[in-house]
């Protein structure tokens, strides 16, 4: 993989979707597991410190354009010419 691919970052729809549904299972699973060892610790910045390490491991996941996120690449139509006759 090229400095160029990884800086573009293209992924297919199906892959868009698969990125968009692992961000909203991580964010609600890390909220409500930062809140439930911060309540048990009677700490603020376990909270944060828990959600914030489970954000950054979310964003190591979805944000590089790996290939499992370019499995249905779309196909594009080929150019037709329109000359004006």
């Amino acid at each position: 993989m090229t400095v160029q691919e990884l800086v573009e970052g293209r992924i297919d729809f199906k892959g868009q979707k698969t990125a968009d549904d692992i961000v909203r299972v991580v964010l609600i699973t890390s909220t409500f597991l930062s809140f439930v060892i911060g309540f048990t610790f009677s700490s603020l910045r376990i909270t944060m410190g828990t959600f914030a390490l489970c954000t950054v491991a979310m964003c190591l996941v979805v944000l590089p354009p790996w290939p499992m996120f370019n499995q249905h690449p779309v196909k594009w139509l080929s150019v037709q010419d329109h000359s004006q006759k």
